[in-house]
């Protein structure tokens, strides 16, 4: 593929991005004549999307079929091959240990089913559920459908999947010098890929789950972004447990059947929060600690060793290994217009069974939690993204659908997918603080926002979540562990502990989390301050009422005012 082509792509992806929300896809999506790839390992004809959503039937349970128990298998996500599942249950639920739990849900056209419903770890149950690896050569032919199906990266920044692997081919195949000026390098050798499953996000269960539940699928997607870069060597970076066992017995069976043409191997990732941002997996791949640090030149162009590296979170290669098979008006037939597709989502807190959901893009947030179980009590707010996301009223349940579009009114991202339900009698300026003392904590602290400014902005929030003393009242609760929770977090109103910080003033210390929030912000050598800037912000937002609360001396938990 020439840089024309990379061109081209380029050009027809800016003019898909002009279609605007609810209209239909642009030329690019839908005219394309289709490349030749090897046949699904369904006769069953795609899936069609029905633009009218089945009605909503009462909500129920049935046991999701283990690989293998179901006949007539299709391609995942046509809702055929599972009993009960042609009435269009909206989602697959799985416990945070990768087991399945229930299939349930509101009605969707087709069935979200499509990395976990037919998963298998033995490698000739995959083949018999998949079909064989769909090699596609190395060039443009995967980078066309990628573009084509819209598949942006899971792991958090969303970023096209198609222009990474296109930087990384072209720069490989250039092969002089890139960058200018004084900050050029040169390319050394063939390009790397790398799998992103190192999951630092203390709420997330995603990747792991997926691992363990489809690891053939994720090694799938990792040889053939491989074969399409030219790739010398591909490696599974994974931090350690279930996950990481998965991943290397599905590569011995796979080495015992000679099943990749690409060499690939296992690195743990340390268990830090900071462990799976691209730098820091860089680094930690090449043999030093994994800490982030600035590059002027993205990994993409000059990363391990010199080499063009590519980094791609696991679900995404499970994706990208779906839509080699079946192409990008499949893959499109889910999700909305700019998020087409499926996503895993992380929901915990309060809701009765915690765990992974796959649901299509353009999910209610209220629909995720109920695909949980239902929350387990009344619900005070809601947090997107994990402990660098963004607090949400309890009202946003309703309206507000996940998604790109969905959340960009409440400054908020699907981010690395997570959804946690705070309880209304829990505090949430506690619970804020509590996860901006982590992150500070948690930082490398190589730059001056994480090692002056994160440290200050954690007291601020610590002080704002105090209880204040103003003039003619008597404080005489605040809050402690409450042991009916399960969450150590949540507090409750009791009798102020002897160690407790001494009162303050919560609004003036409000007023100093919003200033030290905005100096932090985008002045990292990472984005980790940006993570925990948004929190604070978002906190403030969400919580305006129980700042005021705290500032005459009570607390009202998290519950809508």
């Amino acid at each position: 593929m020439t840089f024309d082509d990379l061109q081209m792509i380029n050009d027809d992806a800016h003019a898909a991005a002009s279609t605007s929300i609810g209209a239909a896809p642009s030329p690019a999506f839908s005219s394309r004549t289709p490349l030749a790839r090897p046949s699904p390992p369904s006769p069953a004809a795609a899936p069609t999307a029905d633009p009218t959503p089945t009605p909503m039937p009462t909500p129920t349970q049935m046991p999701m079929p283990m690989p293998g128990q179901a006949s007539g298998m299709a391609r995942p996500g046509d809702g055929a091959g599972m009993a009960g599942a042609s009435e269009g249950l909206g989602g697959v639920v799985l416990s945070r240990d990768g087991e399945p739990v229930a299939l349930t849900g509101p009605g969707r056209p087709t069935l979200a089913a499509r990395l976990m419903g037919l998963a298998a770890t033995d490698l000739a149950e995959h083949d018999r559920l998949y079909g064989p690896v769909p090699w596609r050569g190395p060039g443009g032919a995967l980078l066309h459908d990628l573009r084509d199906a819209g598949l942006t990266g899971h792991g958090g920044a969303a970023f096209p999947t198609w222009r990474k692997l296109a930087t990384v081919l072209e720069t490989a195949r250039r092969g002089a010098p890139v960058g200018s000026g004084r900050r050029t390098a040169r390319v050394v050798g063939p390009p790397i890929v790398i799998a992103n499953a190192a999951e630092g996000e203390p709420e997330s269960a995603k990747d792991a789950t997926l691992l363990v539940r489809a690891p053939h699928l994720v090694l799938d997607g990792l040889v053939l972004a491989a074969e399409a870069v030219g790739a010398g060597e591909a490696v599974v970076y994974v931090k350690p447990g279930p996950g990481a066992q998965a991943v290397r017995w599905a590569l011995s069976q796979r080495q015992v059947a000679g099943r990749d043409r690409c060499p690939t191997r296992v690195h743990e990732a340390p268990a830090s929060y900071l462990a799976g941002e691209a730098s820091a997996l860089a680094a930690a791949v090449a043999g030093g600690p994994a800490r982030p640090h600035p590059h002027w030149l993205p990994l993409a162009e000059v990363g391990i060793g010199g080499r063009p590296t590519l980094v791609d979170n696991v679900e995404t290669l499970a994706h990208l290994a779906t839509i080699a098979r079946w192409g990008a008006g499949w893959f499109r037939t889910l999700g909305t217009v700019d998020d087409p597709g499926t996503v895993l989502v992380t929901v915990t807190g309060a809701v009765r069974v915690p765990g992974v959901v796959e649901v299509p893009y353009g999910t209610t947030l209220g629909e995720l939690v109920e695909l949980a179980g239902g929350a387990s009590a009344p619900v005070g707010a809601l947090r997107i993204g994990g402990y660098g996301g963004t607090w949400l009223p309890a009202s946003a349940r309703a309206g507000t659908v996940f998604s790109r579009a969905g959340l960009a009114a409440w400054d908020a991202t699907p981010g690395p997918g997570i959804l946690t339900v705070l309880p209304a009698h829990a505090c949430g300026l506690a619970k804020t603080a509590r996860i901006v003392a982590e992150l500070a904590a948690q930082s490398a602290g190589q730059c001056g926002p994480c090692v002056t400014g994160l440290p200050r902005l954690a007291e601020a929030t610590a002080a704002m979540a105090a209880l204040g003393s103003p003039v003619g009242h008597t404080v005489v609760s605040t809050y402690t562990h409450d042991p009916r929770e399960a969450d150590p977090s949540v507090r409750v109103s009791s009798p102020r502990p002897a160690d407790a910080p001494p009162r303050g003033n919560p609004a003036a210390a409000a007023s100093r989390a919003l200033a030290l929030a905005a100096l932090v912000a985008g002045r990292g050598a990472c984005h980790h301050p940006d993570g925990v800037a948004r929190l604070v912000r978002s906190a403030l937002r969400t919580f305006a009422a129980d700042i005021r609360a705290h500032a005459d001396g009570y607390c009202r938990g998290s519950a809508p005012a």
